[in-house]
């Protein structure tokens, strides 16, 4: 009980000084409990989703690969409508209804506009029907009742401000149908985000599946009192043998979650991930914190232990102090993570992906982990300093104002960092010189890990050497201010080192990631000026195939001197070894060959585009032992079988099309049905020479009423694929910014402590003539040159992580390498204003302390 009270009142006495580590727990653990509510209510949401919208039993095609789906045809898999008739006659059947679903479509406004979602959902057409009513009721109009009619859901009619009366063009694969809003449907449970438009249901055949007597599943309703087992049982029973697919609710709302689930788990464990980086930051203030605290209180331990106290009970004094700490940090950082998970589904309100508060999820198991681990990261952090204030002697505490240093413990720390560093290094030279990325990949993490607790370890061996020199460029033109910045960031090493080390570690991954962005953007553009050919390249922004409609324009194109259409396609595919393996290849033009430059290890790619020939990949082909004029059994969607002769092995020392196999399309057409043969996904096209603006306009022109679809010469293309990586490295360094913010804080935390501790000499110092504003610059200047010891180990450690990981990106096709100098230096830069932020509050509260009363602290 004397342990609990005294460690009671040491927190409540020191706990101004203990605020900031609070804060970094409060931080972390706010971060670990609102990605957990967040993804919970995510799950909570499509959940509620899936089982409304899912009828009791659902009979779909068996080909089809879920519910909706883009479909490479255009058109989604589909059963004859005289299923329905069928499937009523099973036991158990209170009714049956076919339905049409489809997720090849844009729906454009009257200017022209897509109004399907921004945020990556889908748009969704299909018919109105019973099932519907689980999940949405109609608010406003009816529903659709003809060719000229349709219904859209109320958050798209909200998002882009469409009332009943107003015209939307649909496009879809069978043509362009124009019809008027006759109707409004609100959903009933949470609508993540997606765009739904209805029409009747003939229209719906017709126009999305391209001819009547067709459905793209059935939705079958049970009596009262028969399961949804018993009922698919039934009616499995009836369809035996049937090239069908039968799905409960709740085994079609598992699929559905199953798609949506690996995404939130991703992102989930992405984000957890960034937390643990603040949490291992964290660590670091906690234990400078404690460590100072413990030396402030070194003559306060020393008394205890004269009276009596053992080394067990001032450990578990201080440790009590760290449980304390954990408690409120933890408890405070629970409630904030629910808040921060709040504000997180209202960022994604604001782009499209819309989530109600209503299904707001707090599992039991999320304040318990985040109790668990603030409360265990805290005590850990703490054990050091409680050990090594366990070690005061009674007698050295009575005589010292501090522990005296350990000198032997120095050299060891310092020979074990040195060996770990040496360890990682070597780790990472190996890794650059791996022929398989996955042996690299596993010397490059050992690596990592080595070389960051090595720079940790090693910390305060190299801030006296590294702090000197940046005293000489940043502190010496202070004059004696400046000197005295420099003698106090020396004057305790260990603590200085762990201070720029917590900075360290959120920098270096901010190199790291930028040197492998810009790598990464620098090969691609390589790559693509070494091996694209075309002049322009036309794709949809939402992953949708080029629409009939849309083609034909292209092509009708003024100044054009070649488009090339490229289709994916699965086959079956019997190598000369008798493996058999689906692949997918690429049925192109003929003009692809020059569309895209591709080295060849035997034969020519030009006579891949014979009759009924292709090429392989060398991989392939080395894999398989095929050779040029080997013959390649192909079994091609819809079932028939072709011969078709090797011509060309492509080399795969490529990053475009890497082990791609290529044949004419019209190989490829003479095999596969017309409505099994896939749209195509990508075109290509080149100007005639001197003509590439005036095509790059036709282009554009052409395409203008399809706005889902954009031409991109190959600067476009370039620019875009820069945004894309930049905008992924945005999102990681806002994620990152988490575990600065955390390190700043530790900066904050040691200047404070430190003025504490220096009291007395800060009073000496002013009565000897120093004024407030040389006081407040030395903290500053303190505090600056210990970031900028932080960013530069940061810094230095990312670019070497950065290096490695390049080389193992070139053995993907990705082989420049670009060291991002603008980024690195402003990172640099802005860490000596890091600095002089941190430093502000400390240097205030110095420049105000009394200068009797500070001469008078013991």
């Amino acid at each position: 009980m004397t342990v609990f009270k005294t460690s009671m009142r040491n927190f409540f006495a020191h706990k101004g000084r203990m605020a900031l580590s609070a804060v970094a727990v409060l931080l972390s653990v706010a971060f670990v409990s609102g990605t957990l509510v967040f993804t919970d209510t995510m799950n909570t949401t499509f959940d509620k989703l899936f089982a409304a919208t899912s009828s009791d039993v659902t009979v779909s095609p068996k080909a089809a690969k879920g519910g909706d789906e883009i479909s490479q045809t255009g058109k989604p898999e589909t059963l004859p409508a005289s299923l329905v008739e069928t499937v009523r006659k099973a036991d158990g059947v209170k009714s049956a209804e076919g339905a049409v679903s489809s997720m090849s479509v844009t729906v454009v406004d009257a200017d022209n506009k897509n109004v399907g979602a921004t945020s990556g959902a889908p748009t969704i057409a299909g018919n109105w029907t019973r099932n519907d009513l689980r999940s949405m009721e109609i608010t406003s109009g009816h529903a659709p009742r003809g060719p000229t009619e349709m219904m859209v859901d109320a958050d798209t009619a909200e998002k882009h401000h469409l009332a009943i009366g107003d015209e939307l063009r649909t496009i879809a694969v069978t043509g362009d149908l124009t019809a008027k809003i006759s109707g409004i449907a609100t959903f009933t449970v949470t609508n993540p985000g997606a765009a739904v438009v209805y029409f009747d249901t003939a229209t719906s055949q017709r126009e999305l599946l391209g001819g009547t007597g067709l459905f793209t599943h059935v939705n079958v309703t049970a009596e009262p009192g028969v399961s949804d087992d018993v009922l698919k049982r039934d009616v499995a029973a009836l369809l035996a043998g049937g090239p069908y697919k039968l799905q409960t609710q709740q085994e079609a709302a598992d699929a559905n979650r199953a798609d949506v689930g690996s995404f939130l788990d991703v992102m989930k464990y992405a984000m957890l991930g960034f937390a643990g980086i603040a949490f291992l930051v964290g660590i670091f203030l906690i234990v400078n914190t404690f460590s100072m605290l413990v030396a402030q209180r070194t003559r306060e331990i020393g008394l205890m232990r004269a009276l009596g106290s053992s080394r067990q009970q001032v450990n578990r004094s201080v440790l009590l102090e760290a449980v304390l700490l954990g408690i409120f940090g933890s408890v405070a950082g629970v409630a904030a993570g629910v808040g921060l998970a709040v504000g997180l589904m209202q960022i994604m309100s604001s782009v499209g992906m819309e989530l109600s508060t209503q299904d707001l999820t707090v599992k039991w198991t999320t304040p318990v982990v985040g109790l668990v681990l603030g409360i265990v990261v805290t005590v850990v952090s703490a054990y050091i300093p409680a050990r090594r204030a366990g070690k005061i002697s009674p007698m050295a505490a009575l005589r010292d104002a501090g522990t005296p240093s350990d000198g032997r413990a120095g050299l060891i720390r310092a020979i074990i960092g040195l060996v770990l560093t040496g360890a990682g290094a070597a780790a990472l030279l190996v890794s650059t010189r791996a022929e398989e990325a996955g042996e690299g990949s596993l010397f490059l993490g050992v690596g990592v890990v080595f070389t960051l607790i090595g720079f940790v370890v090693i910390g305060p061996l190299l801030a006296g050497g590294l702090i000197r020199v940046l005293s000489t460029f940043v502190l010496r033109m202070f004059g004696p201010v400046g000197r005295m910045a420099e003698r106090n960031a020396l004057r305790n090493p260990r603590r200085t080192g762990a201070t720029g080390a917590a900075l360290m570690i959120g920098l270096a991954l901010v190199a790291c990631l930028s040197v492998v962005g810009s790598s990464m953007v620098a090969s691609a553009t390589d790559e693509l000026d070494k091996s694209v050919g075309a002049d322009f390249i036309i794709q949809s922004s939402n992953g949708q195939p080029v629409m009939p409609q849309a083609q034909a324009a292209l092509e009708k194109a003024p100044d054009i001197e070649h488009v090339t259409e490229y289709k994916s396609v699965e086959i079956k595919l019997t190598a000369p070894d008798g493996r058999t393996d689906w692949e997918d290849i690429v049925a192109a033009d003929p003009t692809y060959a020059q569309d895209l430059r591709r080295e060849t290890t035997a034969g020519e790619l030009s006579a891949a585009y014979g009759k009924d020939a292709m090429s392989v990949g060398d991989a392939y082909a080395t894999e398989h032992g095929v050779k040029v004029g080997d013959e390649m059994s192909v079994v091609f969607p819809g079932g028939r079988t072709g011969k078709l002769k090797v011509a060309a092995i492509t080399s795969d020392d490529t990053n475009v099309d890497k082990g791609a196999m290529y044949t004419n399309i019209t190989t490829a057409e003479e095999y596969v049905p017309t409505d099994k043969m896939p749209k195509n996904m990508i075109m290509f096209a080149s100007a005639v020479d001197g003509k590439e603006k005036e095509a790059y306009a036709a282009l554009k022109d052409s395409l203008a009423a399809y706005p889902q679809y954009k031409v991109q010469n190959q600067t476009d293309f370039k620019q875009d694929l820069k945004d894309q990586i930049g905008q992924l490295l945005n999102i990681v360094y806002g994620l990152l910014a988490l575990a600065i913010i955390v390190a700043v804080l530790g900066v904050v935390n040691t200047l404070a402590l430190s003025v504490v501790e220096r009291t007395r000499e800060i009073g000496l110092l002013r009565a000897i003539g120093l004024s407030r504003r040389q006081l407040r610059r030395m903290i500053r200047l303190e505090s600056v040159v210990i970031a900028l010891f932080g960013a530069l180990l940061g810094l230095g450690l990312g670019m070497g992580w950065g290096t490695a990981a390049q080389k193992l990106l070139a053995l993907e096709g990705l082989g420049v390498l670009e060291i991002p100098w603008p980024t690195i230096l402003t990172v640099f830069v802005a860490s000596a204003f890091v600095g002089l932020f941190a430093a502000l509050v400390p240097a205030f509260r110095a420049g105000r302390m009394n200068v009797l009363n500070a001469i008078a602290t013991e």
